[in-house]
């Protein structure tokens, strides 16, 4: 054997013993990435307050005739008719909510706030109802 064919006999020796090893590769696996992450529920915006116009759970005509009633005592003060006009209008609802009402009314019907304001709580608080102390009228 000359020293050419050795050197290939010694190769094909090699080639022989590692081909069963690179006949029985296989790939290897893909890589596992961490699962990702469950959805998270979507925020959505909250609606914007309703107005107080659009809250107001009390008939409007009603709450207008009681607001003129209110006008015309604004020298006067709160008199009896004036409750038993206002007070059943009124009834079934928050002292809040009247009040956030009588504000839109005032405001509906171009009335001066800083007069009617005052004689409208007073008119809610004897009819039984509760304001928060400081109320104000929201601004528009």
């Amino acid at each position: 054997m000359t020293k050419a064919g050795a050197v290939v006999f010694i190769v094909l020796i090699q080639v022989a013993t590692t081909m069963p090893s690179i006949m029985a590769w296989t790939p290897p696996p893909p890589p596992t990435y961490p699962p990702p992450p469950p959805p998270t529920s979507v925020t959505k915006c909250p609606p914007p307050p309703p107005t107080s116009a659009a809250k107001c759970p009390l008939d409007a005509l009603k709450l207008g005739a009681c607001v003129d009633l209110l006008g015309g005592l604004v020298h006067i003060g709160i008199g009896d008719p004036v409750e038993n006009q206002c007070c059943p209008v009124i009834e079934g609802v928050l002292g809040l909510e009247a009040a956030l009402c009588l504000c839109t009314t005032i405001r509906a019907k171009l009335l001066d706030l800083n007069i009617l304001l005052p004689l409208a709580l007073e008119l809610i608080v004897s009819c039984g109802k509760t304001v928060p102390p400081g109320f104000q009228c929201p601004a528009l």
